[in-house]
């Protein structure tokens, strides 16, 4: 220990980042020296404007945009549409007061609102009454194309007191169109104007933007082109829905700005993000060969690890480096929260691979004091078993980091959503990455649109074949495409099984000898 990594401690919400159990000392990072000075030099250029996203040829404005944001009409705009709805100014097609507000998004569009929502107003706020949520909306999130979730979310919803935001940067975003569609065919189902329940946040120009604005939906917020998905909660992205529950967006900015300004230091022994970046780079010998843990002794943190598994993943989870080369670079995130997880896979991380660095966040206070047993409060207990874990795994040479704050609140939230960002972006440019593009969700979107075709051909193939029986394998060979027969039958078995009817046919699958046999009738 006497050669470990002393803990940065800052005043400021009483945070404290300590990483004397990481198993990374200063001789490690003494050895780094020359490449964290090139990754902080192209840190500085990042902020200064120089295009870093060069694939897309994008600026990357995220961090210097959350300190001009709160002085834009923008800020103000999201502002004023939350205290109008408060006040019921803003009303559905009935005239009814907005009690219902869903937001209808995927990926960053989604995971960074539901921690905020999560975090600051907890689980049960849509449960509270409109005098304790103080006038302020119920709270949904969408964000799948699956119907069970569609249905779920519209059996609690009154129609004509609710409002739907959709939210898509590109406008053009499947799943999330998926959900609007439906939306309106229920919105007409009901004989209610849709448009007077609608609202979207968009690029200027998209397909959503320019058909919100045709139909004249109740409000449209512009998001900024150099400011990709999952960096977007701290502006419009997640301002709208902060401030439809009524959490000061404003505070939550000026925590992400603090972070900011500390993490700006080139001295790395203070700059939280610069030593989290290079023990993560150091622990996976630069290439990801750990994986990260995330572990917040908050039940309120509990949607954490999935918002960083997209920060993290998404960003640093590339084929090739910005040279061009193979590198295959990653790093795994999973997590859950504490200390639930020392009664599930806490098991593996002591006794099995050390293949990991866990990270546990803590806040100090308590929302209660509730003392239960030999005068231990539960906050007690959750604070004694985390440290518990944390020398358990330190006995058995496992890594492990610890983030500590006095309270969870939208600032500390702030802090802790910037540290990551600047982590991951300083940890991009120590393995000469782009963090801020997504080959791969791209590849996926593509390989998808191809299944697409596919099944506007069985639709065809279906409606013209009346009496047809046979295999997948022989529908392959009927449509001249003998490599898909496994794609051909998943989709044909969801046609079966949800009675899907084209030009008044229908398919059933009957199981022979081992194998699905298809009928049209």
């Amino acid at each position: 220990m006497n050669d470990a990594l002393k803990p940065i401690i800052f005043s400021e919400e009483g945070f404290t980042l300590n990483a004397s159990y990481s198993g990374v000392n200063e001789n490690d990072m003494s050895s780094l020296k020359e490449k964290i000075d090139l990754a902080h030099e192209e840190m500085i250029a990042l902020e200064n404007g120089v295009v870093k996203n060069i694939d897309e040829q994008r600026k990357v404005t995220h961090f210097n945009d959350r300190v001009s944001y709160t002085q834009s009409q923008l800020f103000n705009d999201a502002n004023d549409f939350s205290k109008q709805l408060v006040e019921g100014k803003i009303v559905g097609s009935t005239g009814k007061k907005i009690d219902y507000v869903v937001f209808n998004g995927i990926g960053g569009s989604a995971l960074g609102p539901q921690l905020i929502q999560q975090a600051l107003n907890g689980p049960y706020w849509n449960e509270l009454s409109m005098q304790a949520r103080n006038n302020y909306p119920r709270i949904y999130f969408l964000d799948n194309t699956d119907s069970a979730g569609f249905c779920d979310v519209n059996q609690v919803l009154d129609l004509e007191t609710s409002l739907i935001v959709t939210i898509s940067k590109s406008g053009s975003t499947q799943e999330t169109k998926n959900n609007l569609l439906a939306f309106e065919q229920v919105y007409k189902e009901k004989n209610l104007e849709f448009k007077k329940h609608a609202a979207a946040i968009t690029m200027e120009g998209s397909e959503l933007d320019q058909y919100a604005k045709s139909q004249n939906w109740r409000a449209i917020w512009p998001m900024a082109e150099s400011i990709g998905g999952r960096t977007s909660v701290t502006a419009i992205v997640g301002h709208v829905p902060a401030a439809v529950g009524g959490i000061d967006f404003e505070e939550l900015l000026g925590g992400a700005i603090t972070m900011d300004e500390w993490t700006r230091n080139p001295a790395i022994y203070e700059n939280p993000a610069y030593l989290l970046a290079l023990i993560w780079y150091i622990l996976g010998d630069g290439k990801g060969d750990k994986n990260m843990v995330i572990l917040p002794y908050s039940d309120r943190l509990i949607l954490l690890s999935r918002y960083l598994q997209q920060l993290v993943m998404e960003s640093l989870g590339k084929e090739l480096d910005r040279d061009g080369n193979t590198v295959y670079q990653g790093l795994n995130v999973f997590g859950n929260k504490g200390g639930t997880d020392a009664h599930a896979f806490v098991q593996q991380l002591n006794d099995g691979r050390n293949d990991f660095f866990v990270t546990f966040i803590e806040i100090l206070n308590d929302a209660k004091s509730i003392v239960v047993e030999n005068k231990f409060s539960l906050g007690d207990f959750l604070h004694n078993f985390q440290v518990g874990l944390t020398n358990a795994l330190a006995a058995n040479k496992r890594s492990v980091i610890s983030l500590t704050f006095e309270s969870l609140n939208a600032k500390t939230l702030g802090m802790i959503i910037a540290l990551y960002e600047r982590a991951v972006a300083f940890y991009a440019e120590l393995i000469n990455i782009n963090a801020f593009h997504q080959p791969g969700v791209q590849a996926y979107k593509k390989a998808a649109n191809k299944i697409n075709d596919l099944n506007t051909s069985l639709q065809e193939f279906i409606g013209e074949n009346k009496g047809f029986q046979g295999t997948a394998i022989d529908i392959a060979k009927n449509l001249t495409l003998p490599d898909q027969a496994h794609e051909i039958d998943g989709v044909l078995s969801k046609f079966s099984l949800n009675n899907r009817e084209f030009n008044n046919n229908t398919i059933e699958r009957t199981l022979i000898n081992k194998e699905w046999s298809f009928s049209i009738t």
